[in-house]
């Protein structure tokens, strides 16, 4: 069976910065239900988070964990394209209606959201340790190249600019919710973007980025989820897609089902539906996504397993005092102590979930020995 160059693309292991391709359309999708609770209520009104006193938030945590917003885990607003993609997308979800219209650069990839989840994640990290945020960012470019995994060549940087480019130019009109308030508005991914670069060499120094409101609304009403630090290894977008899809719909479930018309149309792709079955079939046996094993049954339902290392639900595991995290931040300066915690509880479920006598005590442990070791894999 011959494979077209658009379906070669969502499965091929290119990289991020390619810039994509795609072709005149709409997309109409139907439900499927969902494993995660409804994203925590801020309702209009509601006093945001006071912002720093300079104005805009500094990047500084290179250990948060990955973060990203549940409403674009859900719809597909991301082409997986790797050629210039200039589709103007219609998508429809339950209540919720979505118009994406690229600009001339073409739609925003899905490699081009690793800006959005590097922003995202060092928000949540920073409103988990109490500071104050602001949806103007500041951050250094080598930064958020190394911890998406990118090239920090010249290339890397050049590529980075044009995903901005795409980030600013694709606009969204949609009413989802965010923060427990609907709106119906039109905007971009990020509101603006800023390089400053040395005057000689041209090397850049510093990036300001400005979320949208629907961005950042998400991020302070917490609605978002903890992404493995193994996504940015994957350079298929089909695969990033349905990663997205797993975790947000099975999230810590041991299993979850969806048929497999529901999943091309919630993935966003454009292959016909006999050619998405092979390629989620192989995805099935390559068996290389994070977090999670597939296996597509001859009903065309895809079973979704939770693979044994994902950390219990909130209250299932050991407990910890409340002056747990405190302690842990002196036993691992810099490191982002929520995410120690999902490591320590992710290996206590290796271990075989073992009696803990003393919680509090394992944990610190746990930190000290991770910070004795450095960043993070």
């Amino acid at each position: 069976m011959r494979q077209s160059r658009r379906d070669a693309a969502e499965t091929s292991g290119s990289v991020p910065e390619r810039t994509p391709r795609g072709r005149s359309g709409a997309r109409k999708t139907g439900g499927a239900s969902g494993a995660e609770p409804p994203p925590p209520a801020v309702l209009s009104g509601e006093t945001l988070p006071a912002a720093p006193a300079e104005g805009f938030f500094i990047c500084d945590l290179p250990w948060a964990s990955p973060k990203e917003d549940m409403a674009s885990m859900e719809h597909p607003l991301f082409t997986l394209a790797t050629r210039p993609d200039r589709r103007i997308l219609s998508y429809e979800h339950g209540e919720a209606t979505i118009e994406i219209t690229p600009s001339v650069k073409g739609l925003a990839t899905i490699h081009d959201k690793d800006i959005l989840i590097y922003c995202v994640s060092q928000l949540v990290a920073a409103l988990n340790e109490g500071r104050p945020v602001s949806p103007v960012l500041h951050l250094k470019a080598h930064d958020l190249l190394s911890a998406t995994n990118r090239e920090t060549s010249g290339d890397g940087y050049r590529r980075l600019r044009e995903a901005f480019e795409r980030l600013s130019g694709t606009r969204i009109v949609t009413n989802i919710a965010t923060g427990g308030v609907e709106s119906t508005r039109g905007f971009g991914l990020i509101d603006s973007w800023e390089i400053q670069r040395k005057a000689r060499g041209g090397r850049m120094i510093m990036v300001s980025v400005t979320l949208s409101d629907w961005m950042y609304r998400s991020v302070v009403s917490k609605s978002v989820l903890t992404l493995s630090r193994d996504y940015f290894r994957l350079r298929k977008p089909l695969e990033r897609r349905v990663y997205e899809i797993a975790r947000k719909h099975c999230g810590r479930q041991a299993e979850w089902r969806v048929g497999l018309g529901t999943l091309l149309l919630k993935s966003g792709s454009t292959s016909p539906r006999r050619v998405f079955r092979r390629m989620i079939r192989d995805m099935a046996e390559e068996d290389g996504l994070p977090d999670y094993a597939l296996s597509l049954g001859a009903d065309d339902v895809l079973l979704v397993r939770a693979r044994g290392r994902m950390a219990p639900a909130p209250g299932e595991g050991p407990r910890l005092s409340a002056f747990a995290h405190e302690r842990a931040r002196a036993a691992a300066p810099g490191f982002d102590t929520h995410w120690l915690e999902a490591e320590w509880l992710r290996f206590w479920v290796s271990t075989g979930r073992p009696p803990l006598h003393d919680p509090d005590a394992a944990f610190l442990a746990f930190c000290r020995s991770r910070a004795e070791r450095g960043l993070p894999r």
